[in-house]
C-alpha cells in the first residue's frame, strides 16, 4: 500500500484492537508499514508486531503494559465500552464504563508520554454522544485535571450523581475536555500533538448494545452508518506527521448529522 501518511517504520500503539475501530486501525497501520503494539483484553486478529492483553480497569496491568511498550511515535486510543443509559448483557456498570473509557486509557497515555519523541501524536476516540462537552466544563474539569488512576476513580466514586444515569455520555465528554485541556501543555512542553474523534453511528459490535435504546440509530443525511474503516482513516490522518499543525481538535465524523441538526434539518435518513 502507498504510504502518503508517513507511517512506514513508525512505532504505534492501538488500544481496543480486538474489534471495531481499533481492529481496523491496527490492521491499516500494519498495511502502511507501521510496527504496531495492540492492546486489548482480548487478542487482536490483526497481524501486529506485538499483542498485550490488558484490562484497562486494572492499574497494575496498565503500568506493566506501559513499561513494556518502549518508544512510540503514535498512540491510538480506540478502547471503549457502553454503559448507562444503555443496557444489556454487554453493557458495563457506571464506574467500569468511566474507567475503561477515560480513567484507564488516560493513565496509560500519561505513562508512555515520556517515551514519545517530539513530533509524535495521540488520537483518542470519543463519540458524537459527548460533543456537548462545553456544557459540562465546570462539572468535569476536576475529573479531567485529577492526576493519576486512583484520583480519577476517587472522583467518579464521589460523584455518582453525575455519572450513574448517563455514564457513556459523561465519559465521552471527559475525553473531549481532556483533549482540549491537555493538548496545550503537551505540545508546548513535549512537542506531542493530541486530538480526538467523535464518531456518529458506526457498525461495530457495540452497536448491538446501542440498539437496545435506539432501534434505528440516527445516521444523518448520508443515510447509513459508517464502517470501522471509515472511522480509522481519519484517526490515521490526525496522527500522521502530515497533520503536524493539527492539535487540540475534536473531529466530528458523523456523515453530516450535526451539520443537518445545527441548520434545522432532520437527522433521520
Amino acid at each position: 500500500m502507498i504510504d502518503p501518511l508517513g507511517y512506514a517504520g513508525a512505532r504505534a500503539v492501538v488500544t481496543g484492537s480486538f474489534s471495531g475501530i481499533g481492529e481496523a486501525t491496527a490492521r491499516l497501520l500494519v498495511e502502511l508499514g507501521a510496527e504496531v503494539t495492540a492492546i486489548d483484553i482480548k487478542e487482536t486478529t490483526a497481524d501486529v508486531a506485538r499483542s498485550l492483553q490488558v484490562d484497562l480497569r486494572d492499574k497494575a496491568a496498565i503500568e506493566d503494559a506501559a513499561a513494556a511498550i518502549g518508544p512510540i511515535d503514535a498512540f491510538f486510543n480506540c478502547a471503549g465500552v457502553a454503559g448507562p443509559p444503555f443496557s444489556g448483557k454487554t453493557a458495563f456498570p457506571p464506574i467500569d464504563t468511566m474507567v475503561v473509557n477515560f480513567v484507564g486509557p488516560r493513565h496509560l497515555i500519561e505513562l508512555v508520554i515520556p517515551s514519545m519523541p517530539s513530533g509524535s501524536s495521540i488520537a483518542y476516540v470519543a463519540s458524537a454522544s459527548g460533543f456537548a462537552w462545553k456544557q459540562s466544563l465546570d462539572t468535569l474539569m476536576p475529573l479531567v485535571t485529577a492526576q493519576g488512576f486512583d484520583a480519577g476513580i476517587a472522583w467518579c466514586e464521589a460523584h455518582r450523581e453525575v455519572i450513574d444515569e448517563n455514564t457513556y455520555f459523561v465519559s465521552k465528554e471527559a475525553i473531549n475536555i481532556w483533549t482540549a485541556w491537555r493538548s496545550s501543555s503537551l505540545i508546548r512542553d513535549s512537542g506531542i500533538r493530541l486530538n480526538c474523534t467523535n464518531p456518529g453511528s458506526v457498525e461495530t459490535p457495540m452497536m448491538d448494545v446501542f440498539r437496545g435504546l435506539m432501534p434505528d440509530p440516527p445516521t444523518g443525511p448520508i443515510g447509513r452508518m459508517s464502517t470501522p474503516e471509515e472511522q480509522a482513516w481519519p484517526l490515521l490522518a490526525l496522527n500522521s506527521p502530515r497533520f503536524s499543525y493539527v492539535n487540540g481538535q475534536s473531529f466530528i465524523i458523523d456523515g453530516g448529522m450535526f451539520g443537518a441538526s445545527d441548520t434545522g434539518q432532520s437527522i433521520e435518513s
